[in-house]
């Protein structure tokens, strides 16, 4: 009865696997594909801008990651996906990435500053329960969705590490929001 009693235990785990994660109410699927490769949620964030929650944040990565120099040297795919939980305007995200690059890629070169000028025309301004995804894919760029409408893709592998520092290098928008993303 025992052995029995396992082995649908075993079988329930296998054909019902658990939701990977939630956050802030926001659950996210433990896995995503992109480019053919599964990749795996390596940890969740929420951002918050003084008392108010922004947007809860899941990183995805082929092989997990807690080193955010890591992450960002690997050739590897990967994908960020973004829950908004507070309206935020164009503009205010706009801003975002500006300081985002500032901070954390100090001396970038022009192109990528250019590219996130790129960066800023595909953007929405986005409301409660709506998404977005960044999600790069090497030989290919990153390619920007905003509401499930994919807006473009842009080029290079040091945008890609730009933009992902952005939420895990040096200066992210909290230590508590960039831990999480890590899996800490």
């Amino acid at each position: 009865m025992r052995r029995l009693l396992l082995v649908l235990l075993l079988v329930a785990a296998v054909a019902f696997p658990a939701q990977a994660a939630e956050l802030a109410g926001v659950s996210m699927p433990d896995t995503t594909e992109v480019g053919g490769q599964t990749l795996h949620l390596n940890g969740m964030g929420l951002r918050k801008k003084l008392f108010i929650k922004v947007y809860v944040a899941g990183l995805y990565l082929a092989e997990g990651g807690s080193n955010a120099a890591t992450i960002l040297s690997s050739e590897g795919p990967r994908h960020m996906e973004m829950h908004f939980l507070y309206d935020v305007s164009q503009e205010k995200l706009c801003d975002a990435w500006k300081e985002g690059l500032e901070n954390n890629t100090p001396g970038a070169a022009a192109a990528v500053k250019k590219d996130f000028d790129t960066l800023c025309g595909l953007m929405a301004d986005m409301e409660k329960g709506q998404r977005m995804a960044y999600t790069y894919v090497p030989g290919e760029g990153t390619t920007v969705s905003v509401l499930g409408e994919t807006q473009g893709t842009i080029a290079g592998k040091e945008f890609a590490d730009a933009l992902f520092a952005c939420w895990i290098g040096p200066e992210p928008p909290s230590e508590d929001f960039r831990d999480g993303l890590l899996g800490g």
